[in-house]
């Protein structure tokens, strides 16, 4: 049995922060105090919590906060499960109580950020989600060693329109793919180099792309990011 709710107590807050750090590594995304402070503020803290053989832990967390008030719109910061977690279809379902929450408050957009050389996250974005990118920044955080690895920290910025769902683009209409790797997280442990590489290499195909006109418009398995005119 799982459960999605609010960390409203000191100790799940730090539950969560402890959560947190084992993700995503060394560098802390977000300290406890932090937390505590979004969630207070009425901000979106949640964890998501497993009761398989009957003891609860938490195995996820979703941090969001509430952006400038005429765009009725929140900036999810970071959502996560333990790695055993993935693949369930559990991060869906955090995301899909991130989307009626925000709903039930008259937030009508979510944004956030994410790195673009990761292809799950590229997946599941863009086409389970059906979130839109509109933007892609070059080194948006510095060089840090969370889940860069100590590379430089490229984004895609995407919006998730809640009630406009985007659809993958029409086969036809696609005139440019840009592939990644499957699996750069792993690359990242094997080979640095030729991880920065990689960053390097898609950041000057994803520049000329968008500046040439091009709309990112979606992403394939297979192909990779899908551009249409």
């Amino acid at each position: 049995m799982r459960t999605i709710r609010d960390l409203d107590t000191v100790e799940l807050i730090i539950d969560a922060q402890g959560l947190l750090d084992s993700i995503r590594g060394p560098e802390r995304v977000i300290d406890a105090g932090t937390l505590r402070a979004l969630q207070q503020s009425g901000n979106y803290v949640v964890g998501l919590f497993d009761a398989e053989g009957g003891e609860e832990r938490m195995v996820g967390a979703s941090i969001a906060f509430f952006g400038a008030p005429a765009r009725r719109a929140m900036h999810s910061h970071i959502t996560a499960l333990r790695p055993e977690y993935r693949g369930r279809g559990w991060g869906r379902e955090l995301k899909e109580h991130q989307r009626q929450w925000a709903f039930s408050r008259d937030v009508g957009r979510i944004t956030w950020t994410f790195d673009p050389l990761v292809a799950r996250n590229a997946h599941f974005f863009l086409t389970v989600l059906g979130a839109r990118a509109t933007g892609y920044s070059v080194n948006r955080y510095g060089i840090f060693g969370g889940g860069d690895a100590g590379d430089e920290s490229d984004r895609l910025d995407v919006e998730w329109a809640l009630a406009d769902i985007a659809k993958p683009p029409a086969a036809g209409s696609v005139v440019e793919t840009l592939e990644i790797p499957s699996d750069i997280e792993t690359i990242r442990v094997e080979d640095p180099q030729a991880a920065h590489e990689w960053r390097t290499r898609l950041r000057a195909q994803m520049e000329g792309l968008l500046g040439s006109g091009l709309t990112l418009a979606g992403f394939d398995v297979a192909k990779g990011y899908l551009f249409t005119a």
